[in-house]
């Protein structure tokens, strides 16, 4: 199995957005664009196929597509985790298979969702896919979208499988984050989903974070990342409140839809959404400008403490 010690999978690790051209297929330039874009920021690693990628409303094959494209413009810089989760045992062992083949650190996966699977169910689901390759796995537990809520008694009989060395939990409790951390042990890891809580969640024993909202944003984040780290954590919580006001501007808007505005005032063109998933309307592109400005002062603000703290990554990286 490979690698997957803590300081491997720690700090920042974007949820990327999907990119398509004009016929709405993937856009193979602007995904290996975009994971240079993120690379350069100085992120972590990046998670491909999530809820922020479309991944659940894409093809078998586009999901591959987008995996082997990042991967292929990474080239092992950063850590790239594979969401391979489906609706179906099939789709999700044969995205797990592939993930292995083309050179994924680890794979992760929502429960099998719509079906209203039991907890015996659910763990055959994931006992499948890690039987089908030598991946690690990480479970995203994200109840509000699939209905299916990890339990306490689940998640201990899925660490028995030495192939499961995390949890990304994506629920509004700092609280489960932590009792998930106590139930795994010392090594196991905890990858904050909320990004509005970012702090609090590695304050309560996440190693890193996996966000959407991060790739409009790095900077930001690679700063708080910073803070925590250096544990000046007065400023942290200052910077997760800033970060918090642009995200709230963004939940007032097609969340999907307005990460590719935003994207793309940033330079990188990655197209739409994938239906049923809205665009913005043209009455709201005035928000996106305002919610781009707002960034891009937020960046400013903190710009010469993001270009020493890039300086030293790339020495790290060199």
């Amino acid at each position: 199995m490979k690698d997957y010690s803590l300081s491997k999978y720690s700090g920042i690790i974007p949820a990327m957005t999907s990119c398509y051209n004009a016929a709405g297929e993937i856009d193979i330039t602007a995904t290996r664009k975009m994971t240079r874009f993120l690379i350069d920021k100085g992120v972590n690693g990046l998670y491909i196929g999530g809820s922020s990628g479309e991944g659940l409303i894409q093809s078998v094959d586009e999901r591959k597509q987008m995996l082997e494209a990042v991967l292929e413009e990474a080239n092992g810089e950063i850590v790239i985790i594979g969401h391979i989760g489906a609706i179906n045992t099939k789709d999700s062992i044969e995205l797990a298979i592939h993930a292995e083949q083309a050179g994924a650190d680890a794979i992760s996966a929502v429960p099998p969702f719509y079906y209203r699977c039991s907890d015996n169910g659910v763990q055959r689901h994931w006992n499948a896919i890690m039987e089908s390759c030598s991946l690690p796995f990480i479970i995203y537990h994200i109840p509000s979208t699939t209905g299916f809520s990890l339990t306490p008694v689940l998640l201990r009989e899925m660490i028995k499988n030495p192939q499961v060395i995390g949890v990304k939990i994506s629920t509004s409790s700092s609280y489960e984050l932590q009792q998930f951390k106590a139930i795994g042990g010392k090594d196991f890891l905890i990858f904050n989903g909320p990004d509005e809580q970012f702090i609090a969640g590695r304050i309560m024993g996440a190693s890193a974070g996996i966000g959407g909202t991060y790739g409009v944003m790095p900077e930001l984040f690679v700063k708080l990342e910073q803070l925590f780290r250096e544990r000046r954590l007065e400023e942290a919580t200052l910077l997760q409140g800033k970060i918090n006001d642009i995200i709230t501007l963004l939940l007032a808007l097609p969340i999907h839809g307005a990460l590719k505005e935003i994207i793309k005032l940033r330079g990188i063109d990655c197209g739409g959404v994938r239906a049923p998933l809205e665009m913005v309307s043209a009455d709201q592109q005035q928000a996106i400008i305002h919610i781009h400005q707002k960034i891009m002062s937020y960046i400013q603000e903190y710009e010469g403490e993001i270009q020493q703290e890039h300086h030293l990554i790339q020495e790290g990286q060199e």
